[in-house]
């Protein structure tokens, strides 16, 4: 395959990823976005296999290689629950990130296989690229590792934090610009696996002192990191493809995790840095003391918002789990011929990713001009008889507009306090992903529904017809 024509496939993949990006903008014309994005990357694998000497003797092995991965990637995919998705997101970052540094170590101790010079006589342009690339892809593996942990539940979601952690933050990144500008000077292996080394354990420092409410701003910007790792790479290998790719990966996710930042009251700046998350124990603490809860039973639920004018529904994290989003459509359709308005509310950062709910919402087929986002239905609690909220917590927290010491504090919230009643499934009064009490359960207009989501959801169901 020619220069040219391989130039022009690959921007071609380029627009179906621009296309990819355009259709996930949207629910209703996701699917579509999916198979852009799908069609893109193979035809950009194609042409990458094509441009090369497919009959050498590394060909079965890359072939190998990608088979292996494949099977691995689709097998996860397969297995894994919605509710796990931002673990294995966090998981696919850190592998494009070390993809990012492997590919800059073969690039640096072969430059003649990538036409990039000599040994100890590489381009500058190529030096500072794969250098730049080197380090953010490291910074994104080991970052992209904690998150992981964190989120699976095998690293505390508490904040780490130790005295001079800024301080030594900051030196660091010092030290890996000035490694940049030395390996540019002198193409030392020493110094080029210095700076991956200290890029590793500045993406551990960077995450560590992250807490549990914090963690869906921190996939997103890890996201970015991915994204202008691979564009780094493509610069050094020529590579449009990885280029487009890259570089729409790092801006769409910069763009989002601003947008996320924005909606979660929290400095954009201090997520790039590592610089936000603490949580202030003094608020569990004042949580030991709380008034008992009222509890009730599927048939008060019922009761209740069949005798209601309108309801609105608030899922999250619990209704995942559950997998009660088909049940709970079974649920308003009934509400529906009883002639009760309902709608519901999503968070912006609900399920810990953004269009978690929405998604699976409109996998139950609920119609998507029911379904509206905090700033569009918030002052509509206050007019509202009923608010169920089936899973949800952090998102529904008062203390986040209350309570100074809170790692919500400042937080958008949804304001399901202001329903005249509110029935709220739960399996127990355990803390939130952010690790604090939530203030609603005790509130005098709350109905705690202790159960399964499914299950609960299932008997009001049954309670109703």
């Amino acid at each position: 395959m020619t220069p040219n024509i391989a130039a022009s496939l690959y921007l071609i993949s380029g627009v179906l990823f621009i296309l990819a990006l355009r259709g996930l903008s949207s629910p209703e014309i996701s699917r579509k976005g999916n198979f852009f994005g799908i069609l893109g990357m193979i035809l950009a694998i194609a042409v990458t296999f094509f441009s090369v000497d497919i009959f050498s003797n590394g060909f079965i092995f890359i072939m190998c290689a990608l088979l292996t991965g494949g099977a691995i990637g689709a097998f996860v995919a397969y297995r894994i629950s919605m509710t796990a998705m931002p673990q294995l997101v966090a998981g696919f970052h850190s592998l494009v990130g070390l993809a990012a540094v492997l590919v800059a170590l073969s690039v640096f101790y072969n430059p003649e296989a990538f036409e990039l010079g000599e040994v100890n006589n590489i381009k500058i342009g190529s030096l500072i690229e794969m250098s730049i690339g080197a380090s953010i892809g490291a910074i994104t593996f080991t970052g992209s590792i904690i998150a992981f942990l964190k989120l699976q539940g095998l690293m505390s979601g508490s904040p780490i934090t130790f005295k001079g952690q800024h301080f030594i933050n900051l030196l660091i990144g010092v030290g890996i610009v000035f490694l940049i500008f030395y390996i540019t000077k002198e193409q030392s292996n020493f110094l080029f696996l210095l700076l991956i080394i200290a890029s590793f354990l500045i993406g551990i420092l960077l995450i560590i002192p992250i807490g549990g409410a914090d963690m869906p701003v921190v996939i997103s910007m890890l996201n970015s990191y991915s994204g202008w790792a691979a564009a780094g790479i493509g610069f050094t290998l020529e590579n449009t493809a990885l280029i487009i790719t890259g570089a729409l990966v790092g801006s769409s996710g910069a763009i989002l995790s601003y947008i996320m930042c924005k909606g979660m009251n929290r400095s954009f700046f201090s997520v790039i840095l590592g610089g936000f998350g603490g949580t202030d124990l003094s608020s569990l603490e004042k949580n030991k003391n709380r008034k008992p809860v009222k509890s009730g039973n599927a048939e008060d639920a019922a009761f209740l918002m069949k005798n209601a004018s309108s309801v609105i529904i608030v899922p999250g994290y619990g209704m995942a789990v559950a997998q009660a989003q088909h049940v709970l459509r079974e649920m308003v359709d009934i509400l529906k011929k009883n002639e009760v308005k309902v709608s519901y509310a999503i968070h912006p950062v609900a399920g810990r990713m953004p269009g978690h709910m929405n998604v699976l919402l409109a996998e139950a087929n609920v119609p998507y001009d029911e379904v509206y986002e905090l700033e569009n239905i918030n002052n509509d609690f206050s007019n509202t008889d009923v608010a169920f909220v089936i899973g949800a917590n952090d998102v529904t927290n008062p203390v986040a507009k209350t309570d100074p010491q809170s790692p919500i504090y400042g937080m958008p919230i949804l304001d399901v306090e202001k329903s005249k009643s509110v029935l709220f499934v739960k399996r127990s009064l355990s803390p939130g992903y952010a690790g604090i009490d939530n203030e609603l359960f005790y509130r005098d207009n709350t109905l705690m529904l202790f159960a399964d989501a499914k299950k609960m959801t299932e008997e009001i169901v049954k309670s109703l017809n």
